[in-house]
C-alpha cells in the first residue's frame, strides 16, 4: 500500500479506479458528486460560502470522501461547472489541492456537442448547457428541462437537439426569503410537500402557497411552451427543490436528481 499526503492508504487495485470527481456550483448550493463507470457513487449538497478558501473547500470535499468511504487519490480527473465566477477558481486549486487533479471546467472551447439558437449563446449559463447535454443523452427530445434553485429555470431543446431558449423565474426560496424580509410577522418555513392545500396556520400558509403556485406556473409554462412548438414535451426537472414540487404538478414531469452529474461526465468523456 502507498502512503499519500492526506493520510490515505491507496491500494494497488484503486490506483487503477477510473473514478471522476463532478461538481456545479450555484448560487446557493454547489453539487458534489463522484462517478464510476457511469454509475454515481454520491450526490452531495453543500451551501456556497463566497468567503472560503481553497483549504476550507478542498477540506469539506475531503469530508465528503471520507463519509462515503472514497480515496481521493484515486480519482481519474474531475470536471466543473460554475455560474459563481468569484469562486470558480478557489474551487479549481481546492480540487488540485486535495487531488492532484486539474478539472475540466465548462465553459468557451469545451467541447459539449450542443447546438445552442439563442440569440447570445455564450451568455448561457453552464448549468443550463450541462443540464442540456444530460438530457439530450437520457431523454427524448422535444425536451423542457426544469431546474429548480437559486432561480428556477426552463430550459427548452427541440425534436433537433437544438437549446433553443431559457425562462427564468426566481426561485421559490428567493421568493420566500424577500417576503420574509419584508414582513416582520412571517417566520422562515421549510418547503416539504404538504398534505393539503388549504393551510391551517402562517408557516403553512407560506409553504403551501408557494408550493402550489410555483407548480401551477410550471404546469401552465409547460402548456404554453408545447402549444408553441406543436408537440408533446418528454419534462424532466431537478435542482434541490424539485422533489417538493413535481409531485403537485398536473403535467408529467420526470424527476431526476442527477441530471447535472450525467452532463458534467458526458463533457468530461468529450474533453478528456
Amino acid at each position: 500500500m502507498i502512503p499519500n499526503p492526506i493520510g490515505f492508504a491507496i491500494d494497488a487495485d484503486e490506483e487503477e479506479a477510473e473514478m471522476v470527481l463532478a461538481i456545479d456550483i450555484g448560487n446557493t448550493n454547489i453539487v458534489i458528486g463522484c462517478v464510476e463507470n457511469d454509475e454515481i457513487l454520491f450526490n452531495e449538497r453543500v451551501s456556497t460560502n463566497h468567503k472560503a478558501t481553497d483549504l476550507e473547500y478542498a477540506i469539506q470535499i475531503k469530508n465528503i470522501f471520507e463519509i462515503h468511504n472514497i480515496n481521493p487519490f484515486s480519482l481519474e480527473g474531475a470536471v466543473m461547472s460554475s455560474v459563481v465566477p468569484s469562486i470558480t477558481e478557489t474551487m479549481e486549486n481546492a480540487i488540485k489541492k486535495l487531488t492532484g487533479c486539474t478539472p475540466i471546467i465548462v465553459g468557451p472551447g469545451v467541447k459539449t456537442g450542443l447546438r445552442i439558437m439563442t440569440d447570445n449563446p455564450a451568455q448561457l449559463g453552464s448549468d443550463l448547457v450541462v443540464d442540456a447535454v444530460a438530457g439530450i443523452k437520457h431523454y427524448n427530445t422535444p425536451l423542457i428541462i426544469i431546474d429548480m434553485g437559486t432561480a428556477t429555470t426552463v430550459s427548452v431543446i427541440d425534436s433537433d437537439e437544438s437549446y433553443l431558449g431559457t425562462l427564468i423565474i426566481p426561485g421559490m426560496r428567493t421568493s420566500l426569503d424577500a417576503l420574509v424580509s419584508g414582513a416582520a410577522q412571517l417566520p422562515k418555513v421549510k418547503l416539504d410537500t404538504p398534505k393539503r392545500v388549504v393551510a391551517k396556520n402562517t408557516a403553512e400558509s407560506m409553504a403551501n402557497g408557494i408550493l402550489f403556485y410555483t407548480a401551477s406556473g410550471l404546469d401552465g409554462c409547460i402548456e404554453r411552451i408545447e402549444e408553441e412548438l406543436g408537440r408533446k414535451c418528454t419534462v424532466v426537472a431537478t435542482g434541490g427543490l424539485a422533489g417538493s414540487v413535481v409531485p403537485l404538478c398536473k403535467q408529467e414531469i420526470i424527476h431526476d436528481d442527477d441530471l447535472l452529474l450525467k452532463g458534467l461526465m458526458i463533457i468530461y468523456e468529450k474533453n478528456k
